[in-house]
């Protein structure tokens, strides 16, 4: 069965358990996803594809065998390709219990794994194509009416430019305008191309990324290849201070429960797969009051930067030297 994205709402679909979508809008796919799920709660497994591949008589024997007792599961299997495509066929025929929701790039027309399913009585294919720019507008322009700023059409044109037709990109693009805005009422459309345009190079997020990881040839790397302007500095400023206190938030649940995997698989928003590995370094390398000191010099640096802003480039530089060579307390290890 073919749906359009727009028809995930439906309550027809309820009755369905399997589903595909495909095509390069990531973002799109990431919100029909969550739609699925939230309309069949259970207990979700992820797999990728070359997990399948190495061994695919163990996943078939997974979905195929449930306890009775066991609660629902979801199957969320990523980066799809045809090579899936004789097993995916058969699960979607005769075993659908549990909510199965695979991921894939493109499907081309002449796929026969595409054309089965769009023919089939028991699952569901959803083609995912580039956003149009009235809806990119109209997704931002909800954002800036929440923020309560009035924007002009060139920014909003700019912000849909940059975001190549994917919903997911332009998200990213505001996230980082959020961050920067913190309690700002007016915003400027060159400060709007000045932060958006950080996408092009090496993001803040990396370079916050690499630092909290102690990765010193990394950190560097990304600042030797970016002219970072004053603007910049604030929103690397922010990134820091957003993922410094979610660091924060997750080392209070761990040393809670000491399990950084059912803290990490369970926190919400949910922490995107390609993120896990990096946050779980992170927690790794820092104990809750290192962190507090990092949060509260960066409140320091905020303070300093807003009474003199051409202080900025050399307090960030200070900054991140000082937190790539501090050295963690070996009480850190209680989360491995």
């Amino acid at each position: 069965m073919i749906l359009k994205s727009y028809e995930v709402d439906n309550k027809k679909i309820l009755k369905f358990n399997f589903f595909v979508l495909y095509g390069e809008n990531e973002g799109l796919k990431r919100e029909l996803i969550n739609k699925i799920k939230s309309n069949k709660p259970g207990k979700q497994i992820k797999y990728e594809e070359s997990q399948i591949l190495k061994n695919s008589s163990d996943f078939s024997n997974e979905i195929k065998n449930r306890s009775l007792f066991e609660e629902k599961r979801i199957f969320l299997i990523e980066r799809c390709t045809e090579k899936l495509a004789d097993i995916l066929l058969e699960i979607s025929e005769n075993f659908t219990e549990d909510l199965i929701i695979i991921n894939f790039g493109q499907l081309e027309k002449k796929s026969n794994l595409r054309n089965q399913l769009e023919k089939s009585e028991h699952a569901v294919i959803i083609p995912t194509y580039k956003d149009s720019s009235q809806s990119l507008i109209s997704i931002a322009k909800s954002f800036f009416y929440e923020k309560k700023i009035s924007i002009s059409y060139e920014t909003l044109n700019l912000l849909v430019n940059r975001s190549n037709g994917d919903r997911g990109h332009l998200r990213q693009e505001l996230d980082k305008i959020s961050n920067y805005l913190s309690d700002k009422k007016i915003i400027s459309l060159k400060e709007i191309y000045a932060l958006t345009n950080l996408s092009e190079n090496y993001s803040a997020a990396e370079l916050a990324d690499a630092c909290l990881c102690k990765n010193i040839k990394k950190t560097y790397e990304i600042i030797n290849e970016n002219n970072y302007t004053e603007e910049d500095t604030f929103i690397i400023l922010r990134v820091f201070l957003r993922k410094t206190k979610k660091i924060l938030n997750l080392l209070e649940c761990i040393n809670n429960t000491n399990n950084i995997d059912k803290v990490m698989s369970e926190y919400k928003p949910p922490i995107f797969w390609k993120e896990k590995p990096i946050i779980k370094k992170q927690l790794q390398l820092w104990t809750c009051n290192e962190v507090k000191d990092l949060i509260f010099g960066l409140n320091e640096i905020e303070i300093k930067i807003k009474k003199n802003n051409s202080l900025s480039k050399v307090l960030i530089n200070n900054f991140i030297n000082e937190t790539l060579h501090k050295k963690s307390s070996s009480s850190a290890l209680l989360v491995q």
